[in-house]
């Protein structure tokens, strides 16, 4: 951009920016570009340099001032071009309704909007509230900050046709983001199958709705926009007459999750757990159901507890990250306690640490496994809540689904207890759409055990569900550790890792899988290929190929029982493969000996894995 073009821009920028804190970071670094600051010139050409990218997962970024950050005049942005999309797809439905007693009127047009508890979440869900609310739909937010398993729950609950949710989930204090899911009306026009009814956003949406911004934002910046009338204001009120997400709705989650529990199988309440909200805003609602399910001794780890923006005692608040569960771990061997649960700051993940005996230490559950252990437990038990219609003559057995890149353990279980699975893509946008999935999980520590009333990753109740595990394993004399021991014998050991690549920039991200495509490996780590699939190109077993489906990945599975996916990060200027190696056991009658012993194998293997891809990627 010219510097006479990027002066032009950035005025205009600020003309619109309701917010007087962006605008005057703008204003000032525009007046000392303007007096010839090279420094201040170069920040602009930074801050102007494109736009935030809308995607599947909506937005995510940095706060601050510009297009290519999080802020009140992107988000109103972004609201606009959203409300013009459900509005013109609602239209195109409106004619082909069947139901003549639906009546074209504002009041049938409905959103629900929440927000966590990070910096400028409430501002941004108050934006995204007035525009729509002037559009005359019927509007219904947050009264507090609260968990995006709660939002997702409303979006079915006031059948909406959008809910957006205002989270960046576990990323660092200065992020933010902004979530988008369709529901009632306008979901069932795009998807008639009705599986995405609630279910976050899926390609060409995103494209679209892109699109939608892209060509409103022109039309603000073109040289006949009309002068506009922004008076900046330090308050976001909430509009008049939006209808608030409170207390009752809080409760009505809270007695629905409780129905999952199943009392007169699985009564055990003796546990004692720790858990830590990360300073998110999962703690409120995760212990007040903990003690309504029974669990009375839980402790909450105090530092961690109350929301907080800054997230004082962790720099990544992602229970994953190394030093994120010290507090927590702390208090587990204070209290001596049994199991350790975390969510992530938006209450949709979880984490569950345990602690094993032959170690003689707490050690923290991978994704995996505890995807295992809840889904024997969920096999042992059933659907924790049937689809409707379930039972009914021809009606489609349940499914046990995960991602792609998560384990194939679960699979190999589902196998031998003769159940149906299924693997999706990457993300629970497409686990929501599997047809009488009664669990799903991703390895990112996502799970998802009642997708009946809830179409996304819940970390809520997948607390309750896992401590009703936990609870009972403890009264049979066992834990989780021999619990995994016993899923190993069942059906084989899988071990999984990751190799990252690093590049310079986001564009060079699909350098190494079209190197891939042009000298596909015909061996790996000494083992040959068996199977190559290109999901550009190939779907995955049991899919069909679509260009939503169409993904820059590549999987490679070995004679030696290996599997690995290379794919291009999607929020980040890095490459992932996925590693996983197996062992066979002996059975169900394997002891513990020969479990550790094929481990081990595994793990050898996998390190053979981890240094023959790394060699291929460089």
């Amino acid at each position: 951009m010219s510097d006479a073009a990027l002066v032009k821009t950035v005025r205009r920028w600020i003309q619109l920016d309701p917010d007087p804190s962006t605008r005057s970071v703008l204003e000032e670094l525009l007046q000392r570009a303007e007096s010839s600051d090279a420094e201040a010139a170069e920040q602009l050409q930074k801050l102007f340099a494109g736009r935030l990218a809308f995607g599947t997962a909506g937005l995510r970024a940095e706060l601050g001032a510009g297009p290519l950050r999080m802020n009140r005049l992107v988000v109103r942005q972004t609201a606009a071009g959203l409300l013009q999309y459900a509005a013109q797809k609602l239209d195109a439905a409106r004619p082909q309704a069947d139901n003549p007693q639906d009546v074209v009127s504002p009041g049938a047009r409905r959103i629900v909007i929440g927000f966590d508890a990070r910096h400028q979440s409430d501002e941004f869900a108050a934006e995204t509230a007035q525009i729509f609310s002037d559009a005359g739909w019927e509007v219904h937010l947050f009264e507090r900050p609260g968990p995006t398993p709660l939002l997702a729950r409303q979006v079915l609950v006031k059948d909406a046709e959008v809910g957006v949710m205002v989270t960046a989930s576990h990323n660092p204090p200065r992020d933010n983001g902004y979530k988008v899911y369709l529901g009632g009306e306008l979901s069932r026009h795009l998807e008639p199958h009705g599986l995405g009814v609630g279910a976050q956003i899926v390609a060409p949406v995103d494209q679209e709705i892109a699109a939608m911004i892209a060509e409103n934002v022109e039309q603000d910046f073109a040289e006949d926009a009309a002068a506009p009338a922004v008076q900046p204001s330090a308050e976001v009120p909430v509009p008049s007459g939006v209808q608030l997400i409170d207390d009752a709705d809080r409760a009505s989650y809270e007695s629905e999750a409780l129905q999952l529990l199943d009392a007169g199988r699985f009564p055990h309440r003796d546990l004692t757990v720790v858990y830590t909200a990360m300073h998110g805003v999962g703690g409120e609602m995760v212990t007040s159901l903990l003690s309504a399910g029974g669990f009375s001794q839980v402790i909450p780890v105090a530092e961690q507890f109350g929301p907080d923006p800054e997230f004082p005692t962790a720099d990544f608040p992602n229970p994953e990250e190394p030093g994120a569960l010290d507090l927590g771990l702390k208090a587990a061997a204070e209290h001596d306690a049994d199991l350790v649960l975390a969510n992530d700051p938006d209450a949709d993940r979880l984490s569950a640490s345990v602690f094993d005996p032959h170690q003689q230490q707490w050690r923290q559950l991978s994704g995996d496994e505890i995807g295992a252990l809840l889904g024997r437990h969920l096999l042992d038990r059933g659907p924790l809540r049937p689809q409707p219609g379930a039972g009914a003559e021809g009606s489609p057995a349940p499914v046990l689904a995960n991602s792609v890149v998560s384990s194939r353990l679960l699979e190999r279980l589902c196998e031998v207890r003769g159940v149906s699975h299924a693997a999706t893509l990457t993300g629970f946008k497409w686990l929501a759409r599997v047809e009488n999935m009664s669990f799903g999980y991703e390895e990112a520590i996502g799970f998802n055990v009642d997708p009946v009333n809830v179409k996304d990753k819940d970390g809520v109740s997948a607390a309750l569900i896992f401590a009703e595990l936990a609870a009972d394993l403890k009264a049979r004399g066992t834990d989780a550790v021999e619990a995994l021991d016993e899923i190993a014998a069942e059906a084989g050991v899988f071990l999984t890792g990751q190799v990252t690549v690093r590049v310079n920039d986001l564009s060079e991200l699909g350098t190494i899988t079209a190197k891939l495509r042009e000298q596909p490996p015909a061996e790996i780590a000494g083992a040959p290929v068996t199977e190559a699939l290109d999901l550009t190109t190939d779907p995955l077993p049991g899919a069909e190929l679509s260009e939503a489906t169409k993904t820059d990945a590549l999987i490679y599975l070995t004679e030696a029982g290996d599997r690995v996916i290379v794919r291009p990060s999607g929020t980040e200027p890095k490459v992932k493969c996925y590693l996983e190696t197996m062992d066979d056991t002996a059975g169900d009658d394997a002891g513990r000996e020969a479990i550790v012993a094929a481990r081990g194998r595994a793990a050898e293997r996998l390190e053979q894995l981890r240094e023959a891809m790394t060699v291929l990627l460089s």
